[in-house]
């Protein structure tokens, strides 16, 4: 029987918390919480990327059926039917995006040393837009055409580590 640490909680363990912590102070994104806390929400999201979930339905059942282990994972609040939803709904994104910015900070200090294959002082940087489909029935607020919905993301990336630089 394995006396260790989930894979998991080793993976969020090089996670600065502290940070995320100074992000949620900032936007007071715990303040009137019902929920899930915005460690967990993140930690929810972090999990579906790592295993590949493809909708909420699928996080909440994959999280539900770990329900006796979510505590060994790193999650401290209760994860029952709703919160993933309702915490997705009411949760400030901004705590999200200023914990990206700084995890990308550090890691552009990392790779600082990084050579890019070509040999230059400068920094070089690569421009990247990316649209992503949506419903419109779902997503009205993102007409993209007469019949069809969709975002656009504008990176900007450093070409050392590629590691983006700006995102919009």
């Amino acid at each position: 029987m394995n006396q260790g640490r989930t894979i998991f909680s080793q993976l969020i363990s090089f996670l600065p918390d502290w940070e995320f912590r100074r992000c949620v102070e900032r936007y007071q994104g715990d303040l009137r919480l019902r929920g899930l806390s915005c460690w967990d929400q993140y930690l929810a999201m972090v999990f579906a990327l790592l295993t590949y979930r493809e909708s909420l339905r699928d996080i909440k059942a994959c999280l539900r059926s770990l329900q006796g282990k979510l505590y060994h994972l790193g999650f401290r609040g209760k994860v029952v039917r709703s919160t993933p939803t309702d915490a997705n709904e009411s949760g400030d994104w901004r705590i999200f995006a200023d914990f990206a910015y700084r995890l990308i900070a550090t890691a552009r200090r990392l790779y600082v040393q990084e050579p890019m294959g070509v040999d230059l002082d400068e920094c070089l940087y690569a421009r990247d837009s990316t649209t992503s489909d949506l419903c419109l029935k779902l997503f009205p607020w993102a007409r993209f055409r007469r019949r069809k919905a969709a975002v656009k993301m504008h990176t900007l990336l450093h070409l050392r580590g590629n590691i983006p630089t700006f995102i919009r």
